[in-house]
């Protein structure tokens, strides 16, 4: 384990246009202005677009121990070394300063006090701020772009998953399609149904969540990074058109190109299920009893079968009626069954 930065220091391969360099927060070309000195950033060292940079295992020698133990007064406040719990705001903050021992201030990208003064004036403070986040947000962004991508593109499709997809999704896909049909909804309802049902009621919490699912830690900024992504995810299940302005979110504006790309990935994925064979109640029933053997020793069964009991006997009558107007409840005597198992939950079972 590498306890200090200045223990691995990023080194910039040659080519054309840089010579082999040593990149560092401060070295002796670091920019002074009074009482404050800027920490030095890719441009300051010239570093084009596409250049190779590699993080550079120091070889520790009595000298390079000297020199960091020189250094080391800076090591403690350095702009870098943050703890992974402080707010996305405050992490990213490019108005973070430190000051070290000769009471000489270092920052980043802005000096605190020209945001101060800035932000006393209102929209100048505001588009300094925008002008220095705005380009973080595009990098990043393009930076995930191919990975959100993929993952959509996953969890949207019949044809590029490393399983089949499970039948309980076709089969109750069919069942909202038949209830649609049965009640004259429109597609758009329908869409609704389906999305409500699998995608924004599974995925969007794993995607948002993900240590809900993996043993994982999630700091403040991967949390409002995965924010960003459910909310597309969200918005890209939605029927609806959304329409934004200048005001709009900044994390709606950064995928708004992407969401109508999105949108018809999901129609595909539901039009795709629609046209595949039906699932027979038969194989339902092996599938469902399949999965019963393979997991009777996690869950306790007699709890669940209870808690749905409460279900039905608040809702007795009404589910009664219609089984008695339902043709598939008359062909299996279902109210009859339901009229067994209340009088054995009552205790007046005949045996």
């Amino acid at each position: 384990m590498v306890g200090d930065k200045s223990e691995v220091p990023l080194k910039l391969f040659p080519n054309k246009e840089t010579k082999r360099l040593l990149l560092s927060d401060e070295d002796h070309t670091t920019k002074s202005e009074g009482d404050c000195r800027r920490l030095n950033t890719l441009s300051h060292y010239k570093v084009p677009d596409g250049a190779f940079v590699a993080l550079h295992p120091k070889q520790t020698s009595i000298y390079n121990m000297s020199i960091m133990s020189e250094k080391s007064k800076y090591s403690d406040n350095s702009f870098y070394n943050r703890s992974p719990s402080l707010s996305l705001n405050r992490s990213l903050s490019p108005q973070t300063v430190n000051i070290d021992v000769d009471g000489c201030k270092a920052y980043h990208l802005v000096r605190h006090q020209d945001v101060e003064f800035n932000s006393k004036e209102g929209e100048r403070g505001n588009k300094m701020v925008t002008e220095i986040y705005l380009p973080r947000l595009l990098v990043t962004k393009g930076t995930l772009q191919t990975f959100v991508d993929d993952l959509f593109d996953r969890i949207f499709s019949t044809t590029h998953r490393g399983t089949v997809m499970p039948l309980a999704t076709k089969y109750m896909f069919d069942f909202l399609d038949d209830q649609a049909m049965l009640h004259n909804m429109g597609d758009d309802v329908v869409h609704t149904w389906k999305s409500n049902s699998l995608p924004l009621r599974f995925w969007v919490n794993v995607i948002k969540n993900p240590d809900f699912a993996f043993d994982i830690y999630k700091s403040n900024i991967v949390d409002a990074c995965l924010t960003v992504i459910g909310q597309t995810f969200m918005d890209c299940c939605s029927t609806l058109e959304h329409k934004l302005t200048k005001e709009s979110p900044s994390g709606k504006l950064l995928y708004a190109k992407d969401i109508p790309k999105y949108k018809q990935w999901v129609a595909r994925y539901y039009q795709d299920i629609k046209i595949m064979p039906a699932i027979s109640d038969q194989d339902m029933t092996a599938m469902l009893a399949e999965e019963s053997r393979a997991h009777q020793n996690e869950f306790n069964t007699n709890a669940a079968l209870l808690e749905l009991w409460k279900y039905v006997r608040k809702y007795y009558d009404d589910i009664v009626n219609a089984l008695e107007d339902d043709e598939f409840a008359k062909k299996f005597k279902l109210t009859y069954k339901l009229d067994q198992v209340s009088a054995a939950m009552d205790g007046s079972a005949i045996c």
